[in-house]
């Protein structure tokens, strides 16, 4: 997989791990700041830069008022260069939350598109799956939650606390919150739909396969 890792404007407080060597760098608008403050130069700077404050130079400026989100734009442009796993810093703790349901929409597309996004919080990591597997040890803890996304999904859990046997999940009620990680070997499988799944930071990104 093509790695990208993108840098947003919300809270950061560090690496989950060192950046891949081949991996696509790109700081959306205030994202900037958490590069610089990381001594990292990105390759691409991109933003209407209304939450940065000033233009970067050798930045790509686009307006405020566009269809986009800074975040949107960059998953574009790195799609269009061959990138189909995405990490994204700097998206989850926020004082706009409507960016925060942005940016679970914009899981959602890179899935659509053939890609895996993880959106990596200072407590949460959040992921879509569909069609795909992804386990975790028996060393994981604390709560893993499942969020239907769409019509509906065919879910099976096991090795948690609530475990599911091609069990639905629907967007209108909230079924997959707040499951527990019990000391055994756990896993999620998303046999049809799309799934929204959250989880402690401190448990890492699991294993995922299809």
């Amino acid at each position: 997989m093509k790695p990208c890792v993108i840098f947003c404007a919300a809270g950061f407080d560090g690496l989950l791990f060192p950046i891949p060597e081949d991996a696509l760098v790109i700081a959306a608008d205030g994202g900037l700041r958490h590069t610089q403050a990381l001594g990292l130069q990105p390759d691409v700077i991109l933003g209407d830069f209304d939450s940065l404050g000033y233009v970067p130079a050798d930045s790509r400026v686009y307006p405020v008022e566009k269809d986009d989100t800074d975040t949107m734009l960059a998953v574009k442009l790195a799609l269009d260069r061959g990138c189909d796993f995405f990490l994204f810093y700097g998206s989850l703790d926020g004082p706009r939350l409507d960016h925060t349901v942005a940016n679970f929409q914009t899981l959602a597309y890179l899935a659509s598109h053939g890609a895996r996004g993880v959106l990596i919080g200072r407590e949460y990591i959040v992921t879509v799956l569909s069609g795909e597997t992804i386990a975790f040890p028996e060393t994981a803890s604390g709560i893993l939650s499942l969020f239907c996304l769409g019509a509906g999904a065919e879910v099976t859990i096991s090795g948690l606390q609530y475990p599911l046997d091609r069990g639905t999940l629907t967007p209108d009620f909230p079924l997959g919150v707040s499951n527990h990680f019990v000391g055994t070997p756990a896993r999620i499988t998303v046999h049809q739909g799309l799934v929204l799944a959250l989880w402690d930071r401190k448990n890492g990104l699991g294993v995922r396969g299809c």
